[in-house]
C-alpha cells in the first residue's frame, strides 16, 4: 500500500509542478500583453492622456487584471519605459563597440542615434515628457526618476567614448560627460525641428544633413591640438 501511495504521489508532484510552470507563463504573457497595449496608448495619447480603460480593452482584459499586475498609472508608465529603454541602451552599446577610433564610433553613435529616431519617432516622446512638464503637468516623481536613470545611462556610453578617445590622445582634455551632455542635446533639438514647421524652415537643409555636420562640428572641437 506505502509503495503504491508513493508511487502515485509522484505523478501529483510533477503535474503540480507543470501546472505552476504553466501559470507563470501565462502571467508573464498577460503582462507583456499589457505592455504593449500600454505603450501603444502612451506613444500616442502621452502619459496625461493614456486611458487605463482603453489599455484594459486593447490587452484584453479586465481592468481589475491589469491592476494585478500594475498598482497606478504610473507603476505601468515606468515599466513601459524601463523594457524600451532597455532594449535602446543594449543598440546604443552596440553601436559604440566594435571597430574604429573614438571619432568614428562617436559618428556611429550619432547615425545610430538619428536612424533609430527616424524609424520609431513616436519613441522619443514618451522620453520627451520629461520637458513637456509645464505643459502637461507635473509627473509621478518614479516616472522622472526612471527618465532620469535611462538617459544617464545612454549618456555614460557617449562619455566613456569620448573618456576613451581623450586618454588614446585622439581627443584633446575636456570634461567627457559636459561633451556628451552638450552632444545629446544638440541631437535632441535638431531632431525636434522636425516637428515644428517654422524651425524645420529655418534649418534649410535635411536633416541627415545638417545633423552630421553638426557631429562633425564637434568632433573638430574635439580633436587634440597638433603638437600637443
Amino acid at each position: 500500500m506505502k509503495e503504491v501511495t508513493r508511487s502515485s504521489a509522484r505523478p501529483e508532484a510533477a503535474g503540480s509542478s507543470g501546472g505552476g510552470a504553466r501559470r507563470e507563463e501565462r502571467k508573464a504573457a498577460q503582462r507583456q500583453k499589457i505592455l504593449d497595449a500600454a505603450r501603444e496608448v502612451f506613444f500616442r495619447d502621452g502619459f496625461m492622456e493614456a486611458n487605463l480603460d482603453e489599455v484594459a480593452r486593447l490587452a484584453d482584459v479586465a481592468k481589475g487584471t491589469l491592476y494585478r499586475y500594475f498598482e497606478n498609472k504610473a507603476e505601468l508608465y515606468v515599466a513601459v519605459l524601463s523594457e524600451n529603454g532597455g532594449l535602446f541602451e543594449e543598440r546604443m552599446r552596440e553601436a559604440a563597440a566594435g571597430e574604429g577610433d573614438a571619432a568614428e564610433r562617436i559618428r556611429r553613435l550619432g547615425r545610430f542615434y538619428l536612424d533609430h529616431w527616424s524609424r520609431n519617432p513616436e519613441y522619443f516622446e514618451i522620453f520627451w515628457a520629461l520637458e513637456n512638464q509645464p505643459v502637461i503637468g507635473a509627473l509621478p516623481e518614479p516616472v522622472v526618476a526612471e527618465v532620469t536613470r535611462l538617459w544617464r545611462e545612454c549618456l555614460q556610453i557617449l562619455a566613456d567614448v569620448v573618456a576613451d578617445g581623450v586618454q588614446r590622445e585622439q581627443f584633446g582634455a575636456c570634461d567627457p560627460w559636459s561633451v556628451a551632455n552638450l552632444l545629446w542635446t544638440a541631437a535632441n533639438g535638431l531632431i525636434r525641428t522636425e516637428h515644428v514647421d517654422s524651425a524645420g524652415r529655418l534649418r534649410v537643409r535635411g536633416l541627415d544633413d545638417v545633423f552630421g555636420e553638426m557631429v562633425e562640428l564637434f568632433l573638430r572641437g574635439l580633436a587634440r591640438p597638433r603638437g600637443v
